[in-house]
């Protein structure tokens, strides 16, 4: 987030990121080598050397940094893991039916959701004030499965 509230003013130093982020400076040179390895950053040696984005903010999906991180973004196994017991599995599958929809919806929204949709938020401290949006209430969706449980 730092790197993209700073997207402009060129490369940061390590120590500034690990300040503004509050976050251990050898924890974030591990997180900032992934990130270098994905070319998601770029790396500047010397005095006033330090990291930057190498695209805008706003062309860098979540899910990708998610992905890059933490490896798959559902907590409930991934896609092809899903599908194949739903294929194999009858008696559990209207279950994992729902857990492959709750991981496509959250999938979904990381990766149309980017880092500058984040940085900008109106909730985001250093953000860019946006006019508030009246909040809308999700539909529930009913289905008659079985009522085994």
């Amino acid at each position: 987030m730092t790197l993209a509230r700073k997207h402009n003013q060129g490369a940061i130093k390590i120590r500034d990121i690990a300040a503004e982020s509050d976050l251990p400076e050898k924890f974030l040179e591990l997180i900032l080598l992934e990130l270098k390895n994905a070319r998601i950053v770029d790396s500047t040696r010397g005095a006033r050397g330090g990291y930057k984005l190498r695209r805008d903010p706003s062309e860098i999906a979540l899910s990708d940094i998610i992905r890059l991180i933490d490896g798959p973004i559902a907590p409930l196994g991934d896609a092809d893991q899903l599908r194949t017991l739903i294929a194999k599995d009858a008696d559990h599958r209207a279950l994992y039916q729902v857990f492959l929809a709750v991981r496509d919806a959250a999938a979904k929204i990381l990766e149309n959701t980017t880092i500058a949709d984040i940085v900008n938020a109106p909730h985001s401290p250093r953000g860019k004030k946006r006019a508030a949006k009246k909040p809308q209430a999700a539909p529930l969706v009913a289905s008659k499965q079985s009522s085994e449980g």
